[in-house]
């Protein structure tokens, strides 16, 4: 196996040719793509230039990126740290401070010691002195107030947010940018 391939990965598109997922982007691992395209479950439309697996038989290319055959329907958003932060905007939910997500944590609204939820309705993004000021105690009664109540997203919801954010430029690769910006207006 050539060394430039290990950490390829593979920009997956549902049938409709957006990705499955803007946040965190669709993408597998260069070996499971090929898996795919092997069973027939996805059609490969770009392969990365100048890179083979060679087998003693033959020779494939790397998927760069791949579409399903079937439409996948997304229903819910996975409660996650993550999605929780995308769903905030990368923002503390008292101040408006936006902050990377190491610097950010989970604050609920009605402490846990209240018999507060971890759940989508009752977990907001906060920065760490917010977070500590509000302490055991409600919004209202910390005198602190809600940029935005707390809520489930739905993934169309979540993916309108990623799409605003910022991508990591090193984490896509110059194959898949054709791809990617397909749904975004046209400016005149």
């Amino acid at each position: 196996m050539n060394a430039s391939v290990s950490g390829l990965r593979t920009l997956v598109l549902n049938a409709d040719f957006q990705p499955l997922s803007w946040a965190p982007l669709s993408a597998w691992s260069w070996q499971q793509a090929l898996v795919a395209v092997m069973q027939e479950r996805v059609i490969q439309v770009k392969s990365y230039d100048d890179v083979l697996i060679q087998t003693p038989r033959q020779a494939f290319e790397v998927p760069a990126v791949v579409v399903l055959k079937r439409y996948r329907k997304r229903r819910h958003v996975p409660f996650s740290r993550y999605n929780v932060f995308l769903r905030d905007g990368f923002r503390c939910q008292y101040c408006g401070e936006r902050l990377p997500a190491s610097e950010l944590t989970f604050d609920h609204v009605i402490p846990k010691s209240r018999s507060g939820r971890s759940s989508w309705e009752n977990i907001v993004s906060s920065c760490a002195p917010d977070n500590l000021r509000k302490a055991n105690r409600t919004p209202s009664e910390a005198r602190m107030k809600l940029l935005r109540a707390p809520f489930q997203p739905t993934p169309q919801e979540l993916d309108r947010i990623a799409r605003k954010m910022p991508l990591v430029k090193e984490e896509l690769h110059n194959t898949w940018l054709d791809y990617l910006y397909w749904s975004a207006e046209i400016e005149a």
